[in-house]
């Protein structure tokens, strides 16, 4: 595995929630001050470089990573060698934990998107932990399944719109979720290719380059490097969704 990374172990009866800010939404944000600590306590501190690959697709590795800081996203080989964009991961989320419960070799391949801090934890320790304590097993299970709710969701969303459209819905979900608000509008901190784009909307990536192109005439959104910046996330919201 082609990953480079420092460990260490976290000072006994340290609570992270004191220095990372979780969404509640996420596994460690929505897990009371106990059951987050037990979780974490059994796992090794890791920290990644950016651009580095934590996890290899057909893999057949034994660990999860409990996301402290920073974001990753996970991606699959398709058919003709592409790689697809599959979801993107941030603080406060598990990953890899599919593997750990089945058993099985990696779904995806996971990468830094930036600096990346995380507790590495061994799958015997992971499913003992789900075991001994039911508050992890049933907050795991529900992260399980609001992943796929969301992507559920994403599918039906995507049923009868134009490229345009998805690729707005795309961005507005993006900013909502891993971005950085600033006034009316959000940041996405992290490099998100058109490739990486289109294989998210179902669409060619000469169509999502124009639709890019029509959003940055009109105003909505502006590209730098690694950045994304969402001017105005209400204006965003009334192409993702226009009136009927």
């Amino acid at each position: 595995m082609d990953v480079e990374c420092s460990s260490q172990r976290g000072p006994a009866g340290r609570r992270p929630r004191e220095v990372w800010a979780w969404p509640h939404t996420s596994l460690l944000g929505g897990l009371g001050a106990d059951a987050r600590e037990q979780l974490l306590a059994p796992g090794v501190t890791v920290r990644y470089t950016a651009d580095r690959i934590l996890m290899r697709e057909a893999d057949p590795t034994d660990f999860v990573l409990i996301l402290l800081d920073g974001v990753v996203k996970a991606t699959g080989r398709t058919e003709d060698g592409r790689d697809a964009l599959l979801a993107v991961r941030m603080g406060g989320d598990l990953v890899g934990e599919l593997a750990a419960m089945d058993a099985r070799p990696r779904s995806a391949t996971v990468t830094t998107c930036g600096p990346v801090t995380a507790r590495r934890v061994t799958r015997a320790d992971f499913l003992d932990r789900m075991r001994r304590f039911p508050r992890i097993g049933e907050a795991v299970n529900r992260s399980v399944v609001a992943k796929l709710r969301t992507a559920n969701t994403h599918r039906i969303n995507f049923t009868g719109c134009d490229v345009a459209t998805r690729l707005a819905r795309i961005l507005q979900h993006l900013a909502l979720t891993c971005g950085e608000r600033t006034g009316k509008g959000a940041v996405i901190h992290w490099p998100i290719t058109q490739p990486e784009l289109a294989t998210l909307c179902g669409a060619a990536e000469p169509s999502v380059h124009k639709a890019l192109r029509r959003l940055r005439e009109q105003g909505v959104v502006s590209t730098g490097y690694r950045t994304i910046r969402i001017e105005d996330l209400s204006r965003l919201h009334r192409i993702a969704y226009p009136e009927p």
